[in-house]
């Protein structure tokens, strides 16, 4: 199994369960780090929490689930970001955040940072995304682009998720900016469609596919929803179509599956189908991080 290194923000996460609400965690890359470990990675993941009780569960619960805490560091003042999360009919999702002082934020910052860099060193896979780089401070960015360079310095590789959120960005152009510069230093680009529409206007599957090979991700894979995804101009659909009962990380459920592959040099249309296999057991259970059941694909 691999060493993985995922840098980023997890989160309390509510969730509307009939007349109340269910307390649980979250965020984009912490869902994939938790596959990755179910599938039985090594996985550390990169980032900060506070002193208080609730980000004392958030270590326990990551812990329980193989998660490597040595990276999640402590800033005595700050607390866990938060975000509320609602679906409708069909299965999608909305979302409220609270998250603008998150100790997240501050990671780079923290004395114990340095380890960040040692753990990269010696990473087969270092794992990061849009809303990793938005929602640290701009030195902070040139940080984590530095923990790319380790990484790849030292025979690893590095993935980068497109995931774009408009509210953790000044304008557009900083957010293209920054995505333009992770995918330089990425080997694998994880794209989403939609997003990418949101930032750049419009375009297509080929375009955007086409944008991230040039810019330095040989390897991309565009994320296209129900109908699939495109890997450097071929596509991949599902097994299926389904009635998703909710779609909240069902991208992250994506990444995981198709990194968890290719790490075992799995051809990448293979890898997608294993993306999109535990993509469908996500999609058609509550939650970002379904609890594991007979169905898992980390079982099989």
């Amino acid at each position: 199994m691999a060493k993985v290194v995922v840098v980023g923000e997890g989160m309390l996460e509510l969730s509307s369960d009939g007349p109340g609400w269910r307390l649980a965690y979250g965020g984009d890359t912490l869902n994939t780090a938790i596959h990755l470990a179910r599938f039985g990675h090594e996985v550390a993941f990169a980032t900060a929490l506070g002193t208080d009780s609730f980000s004392d569960g958030l270590r326990l619960a990551w812990q329980g689930e193989g998660i490597d805490i040595s990276l999640v560091l402590t800033d005595p003042d700050r607390l866990p970001g938060l975000y509320a999360i609602r679906t409708d009919a069909e299965g999608e999702r909305s979302f409220t955040y609270w998250r603008s002082e998150s100790a997240a934020r501050q990671m780079f910052a923290l004395p114990e940072a340095g380890r960040f860099a040692a753990a990269a060193d010696r990473a087969d896979l270092l794992l990061f995304s849009l809303i990793s780089v938005a929602i640290l401070p701009h030195g902070s960015r040139e940080m984590l682009h530095d923990l790319c360079r380790r990484t790849n310095a030292g025979g690893g590789r590095v993935a980068f998720d497109g995931n774009y959120r408009p509210r953790l960005w000044r304008n557009a152009n900083e957010a293209i900016a920054e995505r333009d510069a992770a995918i330089a230093l990425s080997d694998i680009g994880l794209p989403t469609l939609e997003d990418e529409l949101a930032l750049s206007g419009p375009s297509t599957a080929e375009a955007v596919s086409a944008r991230w090979r040039g810019l330095g991700a040989r390897e991309t894979v565009v994320k296209l929803g129900a109908e699939g995804c495109m890997i450097n101009g071929h596509i991949v659909p599902p097994a299926s179509r389904l009635n998703p009962i909710d779609t909240s990380g069902a991208g992250d459920a994506f990444n995981a599956g198709y990194l968890h592959a290719r790490l075992g040099d799995a051809h990448p249309a293979d890898a997608a189908r294993c993306g999109h296999d535990l993509a469908a057991w996500t999609l058609m259970r509550r939650g970002a991080v379904p609890a594991p059941d007979a169905d898992a694909p980390y079982l099989r």
